[in-house]
């Protein structure tokens, strides 16, 4: 069936402005004139003025957290031990858990909580002693696990872990029974945002059972990337999968992690935090980066490294040097935080693509100032310095990080104001057009997608995301105000407000 759109504000993110659109069985047939349409015989689809542009692509989040926090205990707003208290509390009443059902807790910031540290395992004990619980800091890189939790899964110590010891450990956590419906709003949360295409920016063989009963379910289509350990049991449960979708499932290749997080000083840094001789640390020796490296140039899949701090950013440089043609893969500097002036040369040269985790300015920009100092603060995110240097970069939420806030994310790298209201670095402040560009066309080309989304383009799918004002025309100071009217996945509707 033929769909003509007009009457809005069309923004193709191919730098013209077509009057109207047409679209037939999912993908664009032709763009131009309204008078260009005359007789052609389509469903008129007048968008009152809105604006239309092609749907937005999360560059990095991690769809099974996200739709795990829909069975958690969220204490995002928690501003002290007090409150963190409360939620638990109050879930475990509401949702009449028995003695002995798992809780468990998501979104702490030790950063912004009264106390001003992380909540200890005798804490959770006196709030939560019959039921085993695991408290997930907002990064995802850190938490604390009760006594319950410890006796359940036969382990000791303090109850707090980091990075790979924690992360390894949450896989125990038994999942969720009713983790399909979860799936179901963590879509929904995507879709009402604009986003047609996520990602599952971390897939152990732990989630292997679940997404076999998804296939065939997917409203967004999700690309996974794989830790290289699960690789080959991964691949071979999926392997219609391989780098290109199956009924909206596709694995994309690897991902690996160097370093923790800035905001919680685990970041691996060249030179030490503010006031510390701390520069954080690796989580990878020289030796498993270039065995990972050289595994995706083997298999021709594509590497995704999370790297916050400039010491992870040189680390992966360097391993990547030794690949002369890793380049064809576009490899991925997830989150690129302190990414620093000196290294981006290198960065262009070497052929890495940056994904900057741009909302830190916004959500962390403040700690970051206390940990870091205002010079190296003011560089996070260095989207303008990247931007003169040619580099194509993209915006992504790390979601459920933070909600998967498209137009946040672009509001916060034309502004660059921390929640304060403190200016982070205006030299790094990048046009709207460019914002828009990091979540559309950059965003496809990360995936290799260029020729199928991405942009308003004959021949591409209809995925569209519609706006109740223009972007391009809205004060930058409420761009994240902007809401999402209408998100179209194929040219059908997959949210409508």
């Amino acid at each position: 069936m033929k769909k003509l759109y007009f009457n809005g504000n069309i923004i193709t993110m191919e730098g013209d402005a077509p009057k109207a659109v047409l679209t037939e069985d999912g993908i664009i047939r032709a763009v131009g004139a309204l008078e260009d349409f005359s007789t052609v015989d389509a469903e008129p689809i007048d968008l009152k003025g809105a604006a239309m542009l092609p749907a937005f692509i999360d560059a990095h989040s991690h769809l099974s957290a996200y739709a795990a926090s829909f069975l958690q205990v969220r204490l995002n707003d928690c501003a002290s031990f007090s409150e963190i208290a409360a939620a638990i509390t109050e879930f475990i009443k509401k949702n009449s858990l028995s003695k002995g059902e798992w809780v468990t807790a998501t979104g702490y910031d030790h950063t912004l909580l009264k106390e001003g540290r992380h909540p200890n395992r005798d804490f959770l004990d006196s709030i939560c002693p019959d039921n085993p619980l695991l408290l997930v800091h907002i990064s995802s890189h850190m938490g604390v696990f009760n006594s319950a939790a410890m006796s359940r899964l036969n382990i000791e110590g303090s109850g707090y872990m980091e990075e790979e010891q924690f992360i390894d450990t949450m896989k125990r956590v038994p999942q969720p029974k009713s983790l399909e419906a979860a799936y179901e709003k963590a879509q929904e949360g995507y879709a009402a945002h604009g986003i047609t295409s996520v990602q599952e920016g971390m897939f152990p063989a732990e989630l292997i059972d679940i997404y076999k009963k998804l296939q065939g379910k997917f409203k967004p289509d999700v690309t996974a990337y794989v830790e290289p350990k699960s690789a080959e049991e991964v691949y071979s449960a999926f392997p219609k999968a391989d780098g290109r979708f199956d009924r909206g499932f596709r694995l994309g290749g690897y991902k690996i992690f160097l370093d923790g997080s800035p905001q919680a000083k685990t970041a691996w840094l060249r030179s030490p935090y503010l006031g510390s001789s701390d520069s954080g640390k690796p989580t990878m020796s020289y030796e498993a980066v270039l065995s990972a490296m050289d595994l995706a140039v083997k298999n021709k899949r594509q590497l995704l490294v999370h790297c916050n701090g400039d010491g992870a950013a040189q680390q992966m440089i360097d391993c990547a040097k030794h690949f002369p043609n890793i380049d064809r893969l576009r490899p991925v500097m997830i989150h690129a935080q302190l990414l620093a002036p000196d290294q981006l040369n290198e960065l262009k040269r070497v052929g890495i693509m940056p994904s900057f985790f741009i909302g830190h300015i916004y959500y962390w920009g403040d700690v970051h100032l206390a940990n870091l100092g205002e010079k190296r603060a003011s560089y996070i995110s260095p989207a303008g310095s990247a931007l003169d240097k040619g580099i194509v970069f993209t915006f992504h939420q790390d979601t459920p990080v933070t909600e998967p806030d498209m137009l946040r994310s672009v509001a916060c790298a034309v502004n660059r104001f921390t929640k304060n209201g403190v200016l982070l670095g205006s030299d790094e402040r990048i046009p709207v057009y460019e914002a828009l560009k990091a979540v559309t066309v950059n965003a496809a080309y990360q995936y290799f997608d260029e020729n199928v989304r991405g942009s308003i383009r004959v021949g591409k799918r209809g995925d569209f995301v519609i706006l109740d004002r223009n972007p391009l025309l809205t004060p930058t100071d409420e761009i994240a105000d902007i809401k999402v009217l209408k998100t179209l996945k194929d040219d059908r509707v997959i949210y409508e407000k």
